[in-house]
């Protein structure tokens, strides 16, 4: 299962543009709630009241059959030689340091507080029902330091991966989505901490606080929407921080995150997999809107990630760095900015 499984009917820009609000708990506050790592919760059955927009239907599913534009041609192929990859050693760093590593999609190794967090690990080649990896990991597991603790933003397959969770040791501390702990555990995991909407917990110093996104969630045939989906906020002691947004669509969220969490420093935000736009428009931000969403944070510096690993969706290649270099440039805002690393650089934050 990959997430070629989720748009429905066409709608007008207008309407996409104006998502209806999801009913979550603890909708206005401005604090966040504060959880104990690995506490045992009961959780609903469905997160579906979450949902933004509606999955797809059987006549979005029958056009994208007819259509087959799930995957560039030979032309949108033709870049991957392109596609920036520049591996390098991870920054020194201390308690007081924040740093960025981009191992590819999803996946970063994020140094705050003194502790070395992964998000959405995948390390893996391939992922189920999608081609192998167009560019390489861009961190060496062997390379890795120890690993403090890991951020999981939903469970689709190619943000989630099982071979990839199963190189680390059993006490690794995991924060995940409300309805995914059960899976952890199945798999011996000992130290899961699943968070709702709005909620955080703290470990050696940094908060780790859950955030909505607009996605949805399905691993099997039987467990749509069974775990929740968002994205994750990391603050250090010093107030320095980083929103990795995991897998989104635009809409109403990013403002509501930016205002509970006022001065952001970095926003990890996705720009890939957008094509063909009915289909996609929903579940990922294209360039554009990924710009759209950083305004909307009010933060610091935007860091484009989603993009430049697997091919999920119909866009050349290379298509979502150019269209975000002049989506930026429209802005008028400098590239000092925008972190647009290659896969496997780094990037090491200063006071300002």
């Amino acid at each position: 299962m990959t997430e070629q499984t989720e748009r429905t009917e066409q709608q007008p820009e207008h309407q996409t543009q104006q998502r209806r609000t999801a009913i979550v708990p603890n909708a206005h506050p401005r604090t966040t709630t504060t959880r104990r790592l690995g506490e045992r919760r009961s959780w609903p059955r469905s997160f579906a009241d979450r949902l933004t927009a509606p999955l797809p239907g059987v006549r979005a599913m029958a056009r994208l059959a007819r259509e087959g534009a799930v995957r560039p041609g030979p032309d949108g192929l033709y870049d991957i030689p392109l596609l920036p990859f520049e591996p390098g050693p991870l920054p020194d760093v201390d308690a007081a340091t924040v740093a960025l590593t981009w191992a590819g999609h999803a996946s970063w190794v994020v140094r705050i507080g003194g502790l070395t967090v992964l998000t959405d690990p995948v390390w893996s080649r391939r992922i189920l029902g999608t081609p192998a990896r167009i560019t390489p990991v861009g961190v060496r597991w062997d390379d890795l330091p120890p690993v403090d603790a890991v951020v999981i933003s939903h469970n689709h397959f190619d943000h989630l991966d099982a071979p990839t969770l199963k190189r680390l040791p059993r006490h690794t501390p995991f924060f995940v989505p409300a309805g995914l702990g059960r899976w952890f555990r199945r798999r011996r995991f000992a130290r899961v901490t699943e968070l709702d909407w709005w909620e955080g917990a703290e470990l050696g110093g940094v908060r780790f606080d859950f955030v909505p996104a607009h996605h949805w969630s399905k691993r099997t045939l039987t467990d749509t929407c069974r775990s929740l989906w968002g994205g994750w906020v990391l603050t250090d002691e010093g107030g320095q921080s980083v929103y990795f947004a995991g897998d989104t669509g635009y809409g109403h969220w990013f403002k509501e995150i930016g205002r509970r969490h006022p001065d952001l420093d970095l926003a990890l935000l996705p720009i890939g997999a957008y094509a063909p736009r009915w289909w996609l428009r929903d579940v990922h931000t294209d360039p554009e809107e990924a710009v759209c969403a950083f305004d909307d944070l009010g933060a610091r510096i935007m860091v484009p990630m989603h993009w430049a690993t697997f091919v999920l969706s119909s866009e050349p290649v290379l298509e979502p760095l150019l269209r975000l270099r002049a989506a930026w440039e429209r802005t008028g805002r400098p590239h000092e900015q925008l972190w647009d690393l290659p896969v496997g650089a780094s990037r090491v934050l200063t006071a300002g």
